[in-house]
């Protein structure tokens, strides 16, 4: 086991499916926490590993018991639109109002989600292994997914972000720490541009989507026109909505349908 500890949750108190891990994290240097969900009667599947990553203020359970994502996977699967997936909610780890999921010199975030987050849906359920994975995230969590899908881009077969923070500057207007107080590890780019443009040549298909009454939208939309700029492939997409859990409920489908697309594409060709 690649934990010194694992608390897993007990199934007969949790909606089916639903499991919450508690692990001693080595990246992080301390506990840590997940929410996994395992469509039932898929246990024994190659599920994709879907990771959902939240955004400020927020934890593990968000994705889940805010924004529905087991439910909206579900009814997505019963229509036929998606393959069985398995879901992998992490907290970011939990520092001050966000970590930002980036490399902080005494605790490596970007190496909890990327690796440790991973090695926990092996362990719970060998459907996790050797599946594709997959990387999606709100806000914080969509600036985490871009940017992490961009610098590990081997590490995922596909990355979405809804109503995504675009640059690390742009949390200082919403968290009570000053950015000055995080100290970072590296000189990893921390725009979500200059990462995708540092590996141009090796990203995996990726999409985004901000609402059009979304305080994010022109920095959105700066991103999308510096991608087409530099000649970056991707999908942009607008909503009516703002940035709200009912606006990321609805658009997490549209994650799920891009993975599955890439999923069934990989398995024809």
């Amino acid at each position: 086991m690649p934990f010194r500890t694992l608390e897993i949750s007990d199934d007969r108190y949790t909606e089916p499916g639903l499991i919450t891990v508690t692990v001693k994290s080595a990246a992080l240097g301390r506990r840590a926490d997940v929410t996994l969900f395992v469509p039932p009667g898929h246990g024994a599947d190659s599920l994709p590993v879907v990771t959902l990553l939240h955004g400020v203020y927020g934890s593990h359970w968000a994705w889940a018991l805010k924004g529905g994502a087991h439910r909206v996977l579900m009814r997505l699967m019963t229509k036929g639109d998606v393959p069985p997936m398995m879901l992998a909610m992490p907290s970011d780890g939990l520092w001050g109002d966000g970590s930002g999921y980036l490399r902080h010199q005494d605790a490596d975030y970007e190496k909890w989600i990327v690796r440790e987050v991973q090695e926990i849906a092996e362990t719970v359920s060998a459907a996790a292994i050797m599946a594709p994975r997959f990387i999606t995230g709100l806000s914080m969590g969509g600036y985490g997914a871009l940017r992490l899908g961009a610098l590990n881009a081997l590490h995922f077969a596909g990355v979405s972000a809804h109503s995504a923070i675009t640059d690390y500057s742009q949390l200082a207007s919403i968290m009570e720490e000053p950015l000055s107080s995080i100290k970072l590890a590296d000189d990893e780019p921390t725009s979500v541009f200059e990462a995708m443009l540092k590996h141009k040549d090796r990203l995996p298909p990726f999409r985004f989507d901000c609402g059009t009454d979304d305080s994010l939208i022109e920095s959105n939309r700066e991103l999308h026109r510096a991608l087409d700029e530099a000649g970056v492939h991707h999908t942009y997409e607008e909503f009516s909505g703002g940035h709200t859990w009912p606006y990321w409920h609805e658009h997490l489908a549209d994650s799920l349908r891009f993975f599955a697309g890439l999923v069934y594409d990989a398995a024809t060709s």
